[in-house]
């Protein structure tokens, strides 16, 4: 059993490292706000980003995953949802956006998310050289 005191400790290291990782992967620094009204939105976003790492943190903790948020980013690496061109004969370009199968770690996570692993469907979009765009 795990001192109060540890316990604390290791949940502020944790906290601190997801917040190092918000303020360098989502662009969340460096904060040089003027208006009080500009501190409070960053203030805002940046605990509700958190809250959010959290949620999802303890959604995979029920389901005995116990990575820690760099680990998890770590293991989300190399599924993409990339966008195709192509140029037809009749001068049309098709573009085509789909989402890479996810390898079976990546699967494992989403499935204890309750999510499905091709996030977004195919979408299929020509642009017809007269500027008409439909989409397919």
């Amino acid at each position: 059993m795990q001192s109060p005191c540890w316990r604390t400790y290791t949940m502020l290291t944790d906290l601190e490292a997801v917040f190092r990782s918000l303020k360098s992967e989502l662009g969340m620094r460096p904060v040089f706000h003027q208006l009080t009204k500009r501190v409070t939105d960053h203030l805002f976003i940046s605990v509700l980003a958190y809250h959010l790492v959290h949620s999802i943190r303890y959604q995979l903790k029920k389901t005995g995953i116990n990575s820690s948020w760099s680990d998890l980013r770590k293991q989300l690496i190399g599924q993409n949802r990339t966008t195709i061109s192509m140029q037809c004969r009749d001068d049309a370009v098709v573009h085509v956006r789909k989402s890479t199968r996810p390898e079976p770690r990546q699967q494992k996570t989403y499935s204890a998310l309750g999510l499905c692993p091709l996030p977004g469907k195919t979408i299929k979009t020509i642009i017809n050289k007269s500027s008409a765009i439909m989409k397919v």
